[in-house]
């Protein structure tokens, strides 16, 4: 017969506590399953202190816990090995709820404490009900001469312990499961939520004879003691059917908090949300959350991987953080370790670094533009695409050419000691920093930025500045339309202009702007190619400017549409604060290229129309008609055409061929 030891109710605060237990405290049921088995480790954990101490002499050398299934009783039941618990233990740490047993063994132990303990036991306990209508607890302590105890609650406040005949030291959690909760007696849900929440505990976690959790914790190890392998694995571990990382950071400090962690920097693709974490946030290796965004900076959210820390504030939940101190010098410190890695990656290897910098790219400028102590960490190794051709001088230096991977990347470093260590891609396309820039083409345009936003549309006006010598760099990222604002406000001294944004002087031929074409008007010849197609386009909002460019290149264009910096930047602006789409603007430049041979000859044929009965000539429709072709070969550069525009493009392109060739 069974001895009742006592009968009593739960020492509780509200008579409530259940139904809040049940509704609110958790967001999921399933985490009770992780609460059960935080418990489990603490006991087991504990039970290993005592034993170092001494206060244990028996066999401790196979932790486990069991997990079981019985179907026709409804049951599912958590089995331990650890510490268990007296009937004293048992009416403090389970009658008195949300006392926690946790921080008081902490406490007595923490001379010893080389372990951390998971949870609460208390109220983590408490959301078995959530899912059973009825607990019980079977337990036998370390204590030598400790009488086992069994204790069973219905979910109300009333409670009975009594005596048992377990002869095993651990505890073991029976819950009867409800009725619409039964989906946790299928072995498949019990292995889904144990790989969720619990595959990194650092005890084996059994099914049956199956042993269902992973186990190692990498981000727990000395980085001495992982290779690249292992920090690939546990990626693909983490991230299946993902490509491979770019390189990865691992976290490990105790003080003045204490953070373990892996992230890794993922290829960036157009379809990830760079707003959203998919770092998993854990404590003390029981997985908590999918959201990391209070402790992972900003800009950094697209990183991917782990962090582990039993000193970030949780509610009592554990499913939300907590507003803290703590949480911003954790941040912080990651944002600086990420920032030491990069620039260990500059300094030690510039190919990998150059090759990862399409992706690298966007982490750094957008932690720059977020980040103070961020943008002053990474500010002299942001590099940029050039046209500069930038290898060294052969006649001058020997250089060492290490060519590496299948791409053909090359690395050159100059034998000069003094030299820049010179970086291109497998596309063998050069990069540089800002200040190696500015110090190249100082005496051709001092404190002057030529930059490129789209290497297609704009390819004209680039390879305009190239036949001049002028260096351009490729600001052709989603996040450079903001970068370079911020670049400005950084170098106040400095004046960057985009390569359709206005043309400098040095690409100009101003002498033949004078020319004389009309001695009894005196007009230039500048001055009749600008009436001409002003004339023949009737677009008052479009400004026709005539210049003579420096360029021999047959490809240099016979006119360009130019955007003003500031007003493009306007446009830009509005519709980012809009979030719509930037429209191509009514009022821009169309610069005609008075030096270009198509020009010459347009002029020409006006020159020689006349004026019929019937109107114009054929020869005065075709030059307006060639007008309107250049304006649209032109605008052609920077935008596409919609229907109605591709159509007149189109019929008036079949009629200036018929035209000619007549």
């Amino acid at each position: 017969m069974t001895t009742i030891l006592e009968q009593g109710n739960i020492s509780i605060h509200t008579e409530n506590i259940f139904p809040i237990i049940k509704k609110w405290l958790y967001s999921d049921h399933e985490i009770f399953l992780r609460e059960l088995i935080s418990n489990a480790v603490d006991a087991i954990s504990k039970l290993s202190m005592v034993s170092r101490r001494g206060e244990y002499s028996g066999d401790i050398s196979e932790p486990k816990i069991q997990i079981s299934i019985d179907k026709d009783n409804n049951t599912l039941s958590v089995t331990d090995t650890g510490i268990g618990m007296t009937a004293d233990e048992v009416k403090k740490y389970i009658n008195q709820v949300a006392f926690s047993s946790a921080e008081e063994f902490v406490q007595k132990y923490k001379d010893a404490n080389d372990q951390q303990i998971i949870g609460h036991f208390g109220l983590g306990f408490y959301s078995s009900f959530m899912v059973a209508s009825k607990v019980e607890i079977d337990t036998l302590s370390y204590q030598d001469g400790a009488q086992a105890v069994h204790w069973s609650c219905d979910g109300s406040t009333q409670f009975e312990l009594s005596e048992s005949t377990r002869t095993d030291r651990g505890t073991t959690i029976t819950l009867h499961l409800l009725e619409e909760e039964k989906e946790y007696l299928e072995d498949y849900r019990i292995k889904q939520l144990v790989k969720t929440y619990c595959d990194f505990m650092p005890v084996p976690i059994l099914l049956g004879d199956e042993q269902i959790n992973k186990q190692k914790a990498p981000w727990k190890e000395s980085p001495s003691n992982l290779t690249d392998e292992d920090y690939l694995e546990f990626y693909r571990y983490l991230y299946p059917f993902q490509d491979e990382p770019l390189l990865w950071v691992h976290l490990n400090t105790d003080y003045p908090f204490v953070v373990n962690g892996i992230l890794y920097f993922p290829k960036l693709k157009p379809d990830v949300d760079i707003t959203k974490s998919q770092i998993k946030l854990f404590c003390n290796q029981v997985f908590v959350s999918d959201n990391c965004e209070e402790v992972i900076p900003r800009f950094l959210l697209p990183l991917r991987g782990v962090i582990d820390s039993v000193d970030i504030p949780l509610n009592v939940s554990r499913s939300f953080l907590q507003n803290d101190r703590t949480v911003r010098r954790i941040a912080d410190y990651i944002a600086k370790k990420v920032g030491d890695r990069l620039k260990e990656l500059y300094r030690d290897d510039l190919l990998e670094y150059v090759r990862c910098w399409q992706d690298l790219g966007t982490f750094v400028k957008f932690g720059s533009l977020n980040d103070d102590k961020f943008k002053k960490q990474v500010e002299d190794i942001l590099i940029y695409r050039t046209t500069a051709d930038l290898s060294p001088d052969p006649a001058s230096e020997s250089v060492a050419v290490e060519v590496q991977t299948a791409d053909g990347d090359v690395w050159e470093t100059p034998a000069n000691d003094n030299a820049p260590v010179v970086a291109k891609d497998g596309a063998g396309q050069f990069y540089t920093t800002l200040k190696d820039y500015l110090e190249r083409n100082q005496a051709k345009h001092e404190n002057r930025v030529f930059y490129c936003t789209d290497p297609a549309a704009q390819a004209t006006y680039v390879e305009l500045h190239k036949s001049q010598g002028l260096e351009v760099l490729f600001f052709d990222s989603f996040i450079d339309t903001h970068f370079v604002g911020f670049l400005e406000r950084e170098y106040s001294d400095l004046s960057f202009s985009r390569v359709d944004a206005e043309l400098d002087d040095s690409l100009l031929n101003k002498d033949k702007e004078a020319e004389i074409v009309d001695p009894s008007t005196n007009k230039t010849r500048s001055e009749v190619v600008k009436e001409l197609f002003e004339q023949a386009l009737q677009k008052p909002k479009v400004t026709i400017r005539t210049e003579a460019l420096k360029s021999d290149d047959a490809k240099t264009p016979p006119a360009m549409v130019l955007l003003p910096e500031a007003m493009r930047r306007m446009r830009d602006m509005t519709a980012m604060f809009e979030q719509k789409t930037a429209e191509f603007p009514d009022e821009h430049i169309l610069l005609v290229n008075t030096a270009h041979p198509l020009i010459d000859n347009l002029l020409k044929l006006q020159q020689g129309a006349i004026v019929t009965s019937e109107g114009d000539s054929p020869s005065a429709q075709l030059a307006t008609m060639l007008c309107h072709h250049v304006y649209d070969l032109a605008l052609m550069a920077q935008k596409g055409f919609d229907a109605d525009g591709m159509k007149d493009f189109v019929a008036r392109s079949n009629q200036v061929l018929t035209q000619l060739t007549k």
